[in-house]
C-alpha cells in the first residue's frame, strides 16, 4: 500500500462497462521527502485509482496498485490498475534521523 493525495476527478463519457458507476480519482502519490516536510505535497507521478469511498480533493489516501487493486472485485474481471483501500485520519511519520539529510530535509 502507498499513500497518496487526491488531486481531483476523471470523467468519463464512454467506459468499458465494468466501470460503469465507478468513481475514479487522480492521486498523487506522496514521497517520504515531502511526507517528513508535512507540506501536503505529494510528489509522485500522479496516477488513476478507483475510489469507493468517496475521498475529497486534498485528502491524503491509502491505494494499492496492481492485481492488488483488482480484489474488491474478484472474482469479476475488472480493468483496474489502483484501488483506494482507506481515508487516512492522522499520520505519525518519524523516519531515522539523517535518512532523508540527503534530499535536504532535517529530521
Amino acid at each position: 500500500m502507498r499513500l497518496g493525495i487526491v488531486r481531483g476527478t476523471v470523467v468519463l463519457s464512454k467506459a468499458e462497462p465494468s466501470l460503469a458507476g465507478k468513481r475514479l480519482a487522480i492521486v498523487e502519490p506522496v514521497i517520504a521527502r515531502e511526507l517528513a516536510a508535512n507540506e501536503g505535497k505529494g510528489g509522485g507521478k500522479s496516477l488513476v485509482v478507483v475510489d469507493h469511498l468517496g475521498a475529497a480533493e486534498g485528502e491524503m489516501v491509502g491505494f494499492t496498485e496492481g492485481r492488488e487493486a483488482t480484489n474488491p472485485y474478484w472474482p469479476a474481471r475488472v480493468p483496474v490498475d489502483a484501488y483506494c483501500t482507506l481515508v487516512v485520519k492522522s499520520i505519525d511519520f518519524r523516519p531515522p534521523a539523517g535518512s532523508l539529510a540527503a534530499h535536504g530535509v532535517k529530521s
